[in-house]
């Protein structure tokens, strides 16, 4: 009998015109950050998402950096987060001399918890006498807040706003998981001042690897476009009206962007069938608690996320799953934990260490069938005993 096919924590499915587009770029040469599919792809991307203005870039990461110069975040400045994140996020703001301050999340989403973020807001900062917000405990000016939304599962993010707005705080959303999520109805990444989409390999559309930074001020948009491009003032000569960076999106890469885009929808009808299959299976098991979706959303399911019960049968169950093929992963480790941003200001992260210590992402790849999701929890139940 052949042994079961191995299950990747989540593969691109590369089914539409993939290989059509990426051969017309290869065949007129144009492969770098000029070319037709770039606009192409950023118009689909408005179309998509409702956002008046999309500009493609490089990375998710680079999306995040530009979207923090833009909102204002100078060195010095702190930059509210969650822990519970991919280290870009707290990468982006480092990297502009900026410090990230971690809070922590609510579990019922695993994004930054509202009443959290409220909190520290009102009892923990003070109005300077310039005027800025600013952390009573380090003096640093409060420059922007960047909730994510935790494997595709939006944050409580019209709250969120609507604290940040009353202490004059910027948002940025940190949507890099989130593509096809809706909050009432609004994408996610749309909410904030900027918003950043990923496009790596291992999410609901890729272009291999891309991001783009969402907004509906023109003005915003051009300014991510300028400095995205090298602040280039000239479009025959070299010159340069700031220190910008090589971040857009090379043509090529948006041709196969354009491709995942035409098959979103489908897509997404596949990932929630692929979560139904697992919330039936194992949703009502007492050893798992199967991260849902949150009220007033709809998810992109983009990782499906058992939290096991007991904690310390969660690295077993990791090793009898990979051990079988299965490809299931931890999630990030927090932030406040990573040795290149334990020093940073954070709240009490224990919300955010529970998660962690807890949770199982399980193989959730669009093309995934239901005998591959009763498999992976067959597996993973019979490992938590």
């Amino acid at each position: 009998m052949n042994a079961p096919r191995p299950l990747a924590l989540h593969e691109p499915l590369l089914a539409g015109r993939e290989w059509d587009y990426v051969k017309e770029c290869l065949d007129t040469g144009w492969v770098s950050s000029a070319g037709a599919f770039v606009e192409r792809f950023e118009r689909a991307l408005e179309d998509a998402t409702g956002a008046k203005h999309a500009v493609a870039v490089v990375n998710g990461t680079a999306g995040l950096q530009l979207a923090y110069e833009i909102a204002g975040v100078c060195p010095g400045d702190e930059v509210l987060m969650p822990s519970l994140t991919f280290i870009s996020t707290a990468n982006a703001a480092v990297h502009l001399g900026a410090v990230p301050r971690f809070l922590d999340i609510e579990t019922s989403t695993l994004g930054l918890d509202p009443e959290e973020l409220e909190r520290f807001l009102e009892a923990d900062c003070v109005s300077g006498g310039d005027g800025a917000l600013r952390a009573r405990d380090t003096g640093a000016r409060i420059a922007a807040c960047v909730p994510m939304h935790a494997l595709g599962h939006p944050a409580r993010i019209d709250r969120i706003v609507e604290i940040c707005a009353a202490s004059g705080v910027p948002v940025v959303e940190d949507a890099a998981e989130a593509l096809g999520s809706t909050y009432r109805g609004r994408s996610a990444g749309t909410f904030g001042r900027l918003g950043v989409l990923s496009f790596n390999g291992n999410k609901i559309a890729t272009t291999g690897g891309g991001g783009a930074v969402l907004t509906d001020d023109p003005e915003t948009a051009r300014m991510v476009r300028h400095l995205s491009t090298q602040a280039k003032t000239d479009k025959h000569a070299n010159w340069h009206d700031a220190a910008g960076y090589n971040y857009r999106l090379p043509n090529i890469n948006a041709a196969l962007g354009c491709a995942q885009l035409e098959r979103l929808d489908e897509t997404l009808r596949a990932k929630r069938a692929i979560a139904g299959w697992y919330q039936e299976l194992l949703g009502e098991h007492p050893a798992v608690h199967m991260i849902g979706e949150p009220p007033q959303a709809r998810s992109n399911w983009w990782l499906n996320t058992a939290l096991v019960d007991d904690p310390e049968r969660r690295d077993p169950a990791l090793r009898a799953l990979n051990t079988s093929g299965i490809g299931a992963r931890p999630l990030w480790g927090p932030s406040h934990r990573q040795p290149p941003l334990s020093r940073f200001p954070r709240g009490q992260m224990t919300r955010t260490d529970a998660a962690w210590r807890s949770a199982i992402s399980l193989p959730s790849s669009a093309f995934l069938t239901r005998a591959d999701v009763e498999r992976t929890a067959k597996t993973l139940l019979s490992a938590l005993g």
